[in-house]
């Protein structure tokens, strides 16, 4: 009975052992694989984008300061008038009225005056004459005053008059170009508590600018002089180039958001660009020749925890090192590979950097041309070795 009760223990052991083979065969062996990229060197370029809207350097608004219905239109869209120029006309009869029956009043303040002159010397004589009373010749002259300042109040009218009655005619206040009519013959303005647009007037449309908004945590970097790149709807194959002339301190909010005013000069000479077209804009505010930069990537990349990360400073092994705190403002944490591909390892520096185009980030200092910086971990698997089974 012995012998057989040590061969069933062995074939135990052999199945159980077999068993083990296969459970250690089945799992799936990871390993991690860093992608890499070299430091090199090369031009980049910084620009901020920003949204605004084209607009004539100089525009203006042509109203009319008194009431009344538009008689004639001299100019419509898109034509071309010179200062002084006529350029409409509002019905002027119930003016030339006025005009008519304040010269009447004047004639007759006027005749009075004459009346109280005459009353004056007339009681000057009789008074020398002593043949009235001095308070008779202080009311002629009394009188006197105020026949000449009634004069001077119909005058006065008189002037107000004529300026309503000139103001009948609209004149081009510049020369331009009309971009705006808003009325049409017959059509009765109003002017009692604002002015009327008649007409906007843009001055030289060869030359406009663009009203674009910078973010808050931009318009640090903008300065006056800087180049400029945008396009429009209308032409989405076009480039057109600008210039920076004006940043403005004035803040605007909208939904918490706080943006300012930059103005860009834009040359226009064959006026393919319209006033109030939406410009998409570029700003350039940083260009760096021949200098040292990697993928932002790199800049993103956290270690996994499967991979040692040792530190440049002292360079002790650990994980989790990617949060290491940076000692100022424009320093970040990158790593570069330090191991093998069977045996990843990495290495953590700190790095000063500058200018960033958005794909490519300049750096100052803590990195040597040529490393191999980090910009992403893959990791793989192996496929399951399968063994025969267990000898029956």
């Amino acid at each position: 009975m012995k012998p057989m009760s040590n061969l069933k223990f062995t074939g135990q052991l052999l199945l159980a052992a077999s068993l083990l083979a296969v459970a250690g065969c089945s799992k799936h062996s990871s390993a991690t694989t860093l992608e890499t990229a070299a430091a090199g060197r090369g031009n980049l370029t910084q620009k901020i984008t920003a949204t605004g809207l084209l607009s004539a350097v100089k525009s203006v608004d042509v109203g009319s300061q008194i009431s009344g219905t538009i008689l004639k239109l001299f100019v419509d869209f898109n034509s071309i008038v010179t200062n002084g120029q006529v350029i409409a006309q509002i019905d002027p009869a119930l003016y030339q009225a006025n005009v008519h029956q304040t010269q009447g009043n004047l004639d007759n303040v006027k005749a009075a005056r004459e009346l109280a002159h005459i009353n004056e010397a007339r009681e000057k004589t009789l008074l020398d004459g002593k043949l009235v009373s001095q308070s008779d010749y202080d009311q002629a002259i009394a009188s006197l005053h105020q026949a000449d300042a009634s004069v001077e109040i119909w005058e006065a009218a008189l002037e107000n008059a004529r300026a309503n009655l000139n103001y009948c005619t609209i004149y081009s206040p510049i020369d331009g170009v009309v971009i705006a009519r808003k009325l049409d013959v017959g059509q009765t303005v109003a002017a009692a508590f604002n002015t009327p647009v008649l007409f906007t007037i843009a001055n030289d449309l060869t030359k406009m600018n663009i009203d674009a908004s910078v973010s808050e945590s931009d318009i640090g970097q903008v300065k006056n002089g800087q180049t400029a790149e945008f396009t429009v709807d209308a032409f989405p194959e076009d480039v057109f180039q600008g210039r920076v002339v004006q940043v403005r301190k004035s803040p605007s909010t909208v939904n918490n958001v706080v943006t300012y005013d930059v103005i860009i000069a834009v040359d226009n000479p064959g006026q393919k660009l319209f006033p109030g077209m939406t410009a998409d804009v570029s700003i350039l505010v940083a260009e760096r020749k021949d200098v040292l930069k990697i993928p932002n990537a790199a800049l993103r990349f956290v270690p996994p925890d499967d991979v040692k990360v040792d530190n440049a400073d002292d360079a002790s092994p650990t994980n989790q090192i990617s949060s290491a705190p940076v000692t100022a403002p424009n320093q970040r944490v990158i790593y570069v590979s330090s191991g093998t591909p069977k045996e990843p390892r990495l290495k953590m520096l700190r790095v000063k950097i500058g200018a960033d185009d958005g794909a490519d980030t300049e750096i100052l200092d803590g990195l040597r041309e040529g490393e191999a910086v980090v910009t992403a971990a893959l990791s793989g698997a192996t496929q399951p070795l399968h063994h025969p089974g267990p000898p029956p």
